[in-house]
């Protein structure tokens, strides 16, 4: 299933990463991870932000994607299926 992983990131913890380095082996490490379709990173109401869609075929997923935002950002995390344009007309013709 297609998901979005939303990380809202803790300013000060963000902060830490970048200064000591890690911020950038966990993104490597995330994207080598999830092999995301797409991601997206920006602010978000003042807070760093990022979007990554990607395929989670199993709940049991979930823990090792979002364990790292918490862990190491402080990060608030949101994981939601999302569909594509062409998803949602599958699912659409499906109706009755």
């Amino acid at each position: 299933m297609r998901v979005m992983l939303k990380a809202t990131m803790d300013t000060d913890k963000a902060n830490e990463a970048l200064t000591s380095g890690k911020m950038p082996q966990l993104i490597k490490e995330t994207m080598e991870h999830l092999r995301p379709e797409a991601a997206y990173f920006g602010p978000e109401g003042g807070r760093r932000t990022c979007y990554l869609v990607f395929d989670m075929s199993d709940s049991s997923e979930l823990p090792p994607v979002g364990e790292p935002f918490f862990t190491q950002l402080n990060a608030k995390v949101e994981v939601f299926p999302i569909m594509n344009a062409d998803d949602l007309q599958k699912g659409l013709s499906q109706l009755g």
